[in-house]
């Protein structure tokens, strides 16, 4: 297993991928461990003195005016806890929980939020040892932080909850023994920095912006597949007309459809005796539609960046030692993005299946066999297919209603205002893998088209990425059982092998700009 080394403040999307797709394990740079326990030793200073300070010797929330006596913080702090333990649902996967557990060691790190360096140490041992927290996939509301979720995996840190070990469900303290680790105490506000934050929202908006990046290129490629299966023209992705209006996102999109479709003979066959002067905007417009997403995606890049880097506990140890109550744990920032995702996503799917759509209609796919059947009528091809990527299409569109606007007052009226986040970026999920089965069918509709065009050949990329669709599915001679195909096609996409099966500078970057810190 990998190790990645953290250094909060600049922590990269790519170090951040890493621990998410591959599974690497995360440690704290050892130069910020003097502040986390300076930071430590301040706050057991304010712990044991007169003076009341919010979460180190007070209840939460509403309580926050009731005193908590030296003698009962530990217990303070172990109650918050297992109290907050109120998830609902099915368990978070694991790459997502070891995503959240190096996010909060990123926010811990910087020494403002008071906890111990054996909490530190914990989080690292959790990571280092596969050991993997159940989390419930609901019930935060991404306002004093991700507090339910974050209380569960928590708990686990004390011995107590569930987790996941060695592919086994156990308690959190056999699971702790059975990996050699013990449970910690927690001191004075460490509960209360470990749940306040933004830790589990932030790990499903990456997630879903990790996903949908990989996706935006896939329908770059199977795009491109569409257009030659078409018959379409590649000028509207001339690099001038593109320069011209100025857009990043745009620019580099018709740039990699350029590419791709450069030697194509497809792409010149039908200019004789072709009666059509413009094609469909499914195809002319790609670059101005998965630009404008490309574009959404970057910027959200480095929204999330920048909260992946951030101190989003509650209150917190500042350069003069003062602690100060705020309010870094309110996620709008994150549903924000986590919205603008979602729509990104939504078009992308939209305009890719109306490329299906387009390449079954025999009315509109110049001389292409209805539904891309070799005998239509006796077999129905694709037909249903194509179904299958409007129904998700449909889905997505309906998932795609912003989750920012719908606030909801909560803890008597103490957080009068949410943001809704962790719903609104776990639903990328589901929106993801929708975009990856429109695509896993536009990828086996375009295939065929171009099987159907010999003995005309595409371009030498795209017979790169033609010749992967065909290893994981073969070419449709009669009607199959095609739910298989489509589960393999929509595998083939998301797991980034049709992306790899092109030349890799072809395709746009999730560029970001630094995080400000």
């Amino acid at each position: 297993m990998s190790v990645i080394t953290l250094h909060p403040g600049s922590v990269s999307l790519a170090e951040l991928e890493t621990i998410y797709r591959d599974g690497a394990a995360a440690r704290l740079d050892d130069s910020f461990r003097p502040k986390v326990a300076a930071s430590a030793r301040r706050i057991s200073e304010i712990a044991a003195g007169n003076v009341a300070v919010y979460g180190v010797n007070t209840g939460f929330g509403k309580l926050a005016s009731v005193r908590i006596p030296p003698a009962d913080v530990t217990t303070l702090q172990r109650n918050l806890i297992l109290s907050h333990c109120c998830g609902y649902g099915a368990p978070l996967a694991r790459e997502i929980v070891r995503l959240i557990m190096a996010l909060k060691l990123i926010s811990v790190g910087h020494g403002a939020s008071g906890v111990q360096p054996e909490t530190v140490a914990m989080l690292e041992a959790l990571l280092e040892k596969d050991v993997t927290p159940v989390i419930p996939e609901q019930g935060s509301v991404g306002a004093s932080g991700d507090l339910a979720p974050l209380a569960h995996m928590t708990a686990v840190m004390l011995g107590e909850g569930e987790a996941f070990y060695r592919g086994e469900r156990l308690p959190g303290g056999e699971a702790l023994e059975k990996a050699g680790l013990k449970p910690i105490s927690l001191a004075a506000k460490e509960g209360l920095a470990l749940i306040n934050g933004t830790q589990v929202s932030t790990a499903l908006a990456l997630a879903g912006l990790f996903n949908a990046h990989r996706l935006a290129n896939a329908a770059l490629i199977t795009g491109a597949m569409s257009t030659d299966a078409a018959l379409g023209s590649s000028t509207p992705f001339h690099p001038e007309i593109h320069t011209l209006r100025g857009h990043k996102g745009q620019i580099d999109t018709s740039a990699a459809l350029w590419k791709l479709l450069q030697g194509s003979q497809m792409r010149d066959s039908h200019l004789e005796g072709d009666e059509r002067v413009q094609d469909p905007y499914c195809i002319r417009c790609q670059p101005q539609v998965d630009g404008a997403c490309l574009d959404i995606l970057r910027n959200v890049a480095v929204t999330l960046r920048t909260e992946a880097n951030a101190v989003t506990d509650n209150p917190l140890v500042l350069s003069d030692g003062s602690v100060v109550s705020g309010g870094n744990f309110h996620a709008e920032p994150v549903s924000f993005a986590a919205d603008q995702i979602a729509l990104a996503v939504c078009e992308i799917g939209a305009i890719a299946q109306r490329r299906i759509a387009l390449l079954v209609d025999p009315a509109l796919s110049f001389g292409l066999p209805a539904f891309l059947a070799k005998k239509p009528g006796l077999n129905s091809g694709m037909m249903i297919a194509e179904v299958t990527s409007a129904a998700l299409m449909s889905e997505n569109k309906q998932m795609a209603h912003p989750a920012s606007v719908d606030s909801t007052p909560t803890s008597a009226n103490q957080e009068d205002h949410v943001s809704m986040a962790c719903h609104g970026a776990r639903r990328l999920l589901r929106m993801t893998a929708n975009l990856a089965g429109i695509l896993g069918v536009e990828a086996l509709t375009a295939a065929q088209g171009i099987d159907l065009r010999r003995p005309l050949e595409t371009s030498g990329e795209l017979q790169k990425a033609h010749a992967a669709i065909r290893r994981a599915v073969p070419e449709l001679e009669v009607d199959r059982y095609m739910s298989r195909d489509i589960a393999a096609a929509a595998e083939l996409v998301s797991s980034g092998a049709l992306n790899a099966s092109v030349n890799a500078a072809i395709l746009p970057q999730l560029d970001s700009r630094p995080a400000t810190m």
